[in-house]
């Protein structure tokens, strides 16, 4: 998809970056960023390619890395896209999965709710037939691209089937939905992560997305592995940029009264050294990761819980050493390791978060159910 990263290359060198410390400083949604990725194809990489698509969740894995090194809001609101676009290239109608291969349409996922906050295996949304169609009526805690987005990939208790969960395409413009609120937060300040209220919100049956009852087996399966990796390409993007920029750093500033670099100096170099290794190893895990579910593995479900929590860990501690290398002159915006710093931690906490995946983990590799 060599076609696809040029494509991206221009847009980040020529929208994506240079937008980014504005985003970040007024909170704005990155929307001529995301217009331009929808352009040049990117936001349609994904869908099967009789529809302009064609990509790999490795491709995704790519463009997430590298927009999360310019713009970490942008990439954010893109690997929500493809996690969601993942699951409607499966289940969604045909306009819609054409929309998004045309670069016309940005989705997002719907998940994590007031009530029952990081744990999105447990909805406590509604939905009932009333009239003909699916009522939904929820408290929607997080949805990344709140209002800008085009639908959601919504949640909720089935109608009348067993089971946890039910899925549905919600349009973001249907009647019902609250407007969300202005998102004011320590990093991804950009990513519009908002409440949304849905108060006797209808869509027709042909909305569902799968079988009554069969939502969290679904997003188990289709939704989760993309949202897992993807996060741990977005938290590598991170660690590249902090990386590249301390390394940048310490060999341009000087120490006058030495006459020497910073890079001169062994505690630094080592500090340096410490975040190049923890880069590369989780360049290699999330490289395994996308093999192992390329080729069906059977370790695939737990590579994938394993890269989200190790790289999300590990993007907070190489962004806090860059803090240090760069001392100073890392808390001035300009570098750009503040902010990086700041948006590195917002992995920990999105669901599942990494206390979660940490139970996964232990689950898994001890022969015991996740949920």
């Amino acid at each position: 998809m060599q076609n696809h990263l040029d494509a991206l290359d221009r847009v980040i060198d020529e929208v994506v970056r240079p937008e980014a410390p504005t985003v970040d400083a007024t909170g704005a949604f990155p929307r001529r960023g995301i217009d331009a990725l929808g352009a040049a194809g990117i936001l349609g990489l994904t869908v099967a390619e009789p529809l302009g698509g064609g990509g790999s969740l490795g491709d995704a894995v790519d463009v997430v890395g590298r927009l999360a090194g310019a713009c970490g809001s942008t990439a954010m609101v893109v690997l929500m896209h493809y996690a969601a676009a993942a699951l409607l290239d499966r289940y969604g109608d045909e306009a819609t999965r054409g929309a998004i291969g045309a670069g016309r349409h940005l989705t997002t996922l719907a998940f994590s709710e007031s009530g029952s906050r990081s744990q999105f295996w447990a909805p406590l949304s509604t939905a009932t037939r009333t009239d003909g169609r699916i009522r939904l009526d929820a408290k929607k805690s997080w949805i990344t691209s709140a209002g800008e987005a085009d639908s959601y990939v919504w949640s909720s208790r089935p109608v009348a089937a067993d089971g946890p969960m039910s899925l549905w395409l919600v349009p973001t413009d249907a009647p019902g939905l609250s407007a969300p609120g202005d998102f004011d937060g320590l990093g991804l300040r950009g990513n519009r992560s908002a409440p949304v209220q849905a108060i006797g919100v209808t869509v027709p049956d042909n909305a569902a997305l799968g079988a009554d009852g069969e939502g969290l087996d679904i997003a188990m399966q289709v939704v989760l592995p993309w949202f897992l990796v993807l996060s741990g390409a977005f938290s590598l993007g991170l660690m590249e940029a902090v990386t590249a920029e301390s390394g940048a750093h310490l060999t341009a500033t000087r120490l006058e009264h030495l006459d020497e670099r910073l890079v001169d100096q062994p505690l630094a170099r080592a500090d340096h050294a410490r975040m190049r290794i923890a880069t590369d190893q989780v360049a290699a895990l999330v490289n395994e990761a996308v093999t192992a579910i390329a080729e069906g593995r059977p370790e695939a479900p737990l590579r994938a819980l394993e890269v989200k929590a190790a790289a999300g860990e590990a993007a907070i501690a190489v962004t806090e050493l860059a803090m240090k290398v760069c001392g100073g002159a890392a808390f001035r915006k300009e570098l750009g390791v503040e902010r990086r710093f700041r948006d590195a931690r917002a992995a920990r906490v999105m669901a599942p978060t990494t206390d979660a995946l940490l139970d996964f983990v232990g689950r898994a590799i001890n022969g015991m159910p996740l949920l």
